[in-house]
């Protein structure tokens, strides 16, 4: 048996090699350019700390900031006929949603939790971007559907978070049918006398701009989210014009009277739970009077 082979040879190059760094330990801000560790982007909820950029976070990772003590109840979602028009382009649709699945770890770009923030009962729903682009097929039209039968249900007020590109073509015209079923569904809320309330991030586009986005009792708005029906640059070659600077942004639509706030991720619970005490007619929140953190048991998370 050669020692240096087998002991010494091995032991240097394990001193010298290069250690493996898995990948995800670092985020790049695409506004700035600045490298973030992982756990201090999170930390500030995906904001990027140089120049704040508000880069896009899960539904999960946004409820877990919103309920007290990270504490929340998935709704059940009824989920639909997994591929009516049996469509395809290079892919097959299932194949697409079977990737979108593993890759986001959800069912669909949509997820509807109740709980409490700031000890004010609520219902909530999220759109995932990452999840076919936060399209807008027959499960979010559900999960809307299913959120606002669960508020009127237990008498809560209602908040979306909005994030999509628009309609999803897979499902075709079943998809741009839950443009009136959505509104439907917030009627529902009106007719029950609660709160519906809408924070559009980045980007709310198409269809979902054309209908449940954009009938909140307030709408509320990510800085600097990309909120329209068609995009700037299609725009621009129809009309064959330039743009005015920061048009179709959330500060652009504030100043002429689309939007009611602009606000900041780590200040838009406060802002949140202020508005819905307000509208629901209850005394304000006393801040440091908030629940435990639960057992991890209780947290459908």
């Amino acid at each position: 048996m050669n020692w240096i082979s087998n002991y010494v040879k091995p032991k240097i190059n394990s001193l010298f090699s290069r250690r493996e760094m898995p990948e995800n330990l670092w985020t790049k801000c695409p506004e700035c350019g600045t490298m973030l560790f992982h756990r201090e982007l999170a930390e500030n909820l995906n904001v990027c700390t140089n120049c704040d950029h508000h880069m896009a976070i899960t539904p999960r990772a946004r409820f877990n900031a919103l309920f007290d003590g990270g504490i929340f109840t998935e709704v059940k979602v009824p989920v639909p006929v997994a591929d009516p028009l049996h469509f395809r382009d290079q892919k097959k649709y299932p194949d697409r949603m079977k990737a979108a699945q593993k890759n986001t770890g959800e069912k669909d770009a949509m997820l509807v939790a109740e709980g409490e923030m700031g000890r004010t009962p609520i219902v909530a729903a999220a759109q995932d971007f990452s999840f076919m682009g936060g399209s807008m097929g027959m499960y979010v039209g559900n999960a809307i559907v299913a959120a606002a039968e669960r508020a009127v249900k237990l008498k809560r007020p209602l908040i979306l978070f909005s994030a999509a590109g628009g309609a999803r073509m897979q499902e075709g015209i079943l998809s741009l049918m839950q443009m009136p079923r959505s509104t439907v569904a917030v009627e529902m809320l009106k007719e029950a006398h609660l709160p519906y309330i809408v924070v559009l991030t980045h980007p709310t586009t198409g269809g979902v701009t054309a209908s449940y986005a954009m009938l909140g009792d307030v709408q509320i708005s990510e800085p600097n989210a990309l909120i329209c029906f068609a995009g700037p640059r299609v725009i621009e070659q129809t009309i064959r014009e330039k743009l005015p600077e920061g048009f179709q942004r959330a500060e652009y639509l504030l100043d002429h009277g689309m939007l009611d706030r602009v606000t900041h991720r780590k200040k838009l619970r406060e802002e949140l739970v202020t508005i819905t005490r307000m509208l629901m007619g209850l005394p304000p929140a006393i801040i440091a009077d908030l629940p435990a953190p639960g057992k991890p048991a209780e947290a459908k998370a």
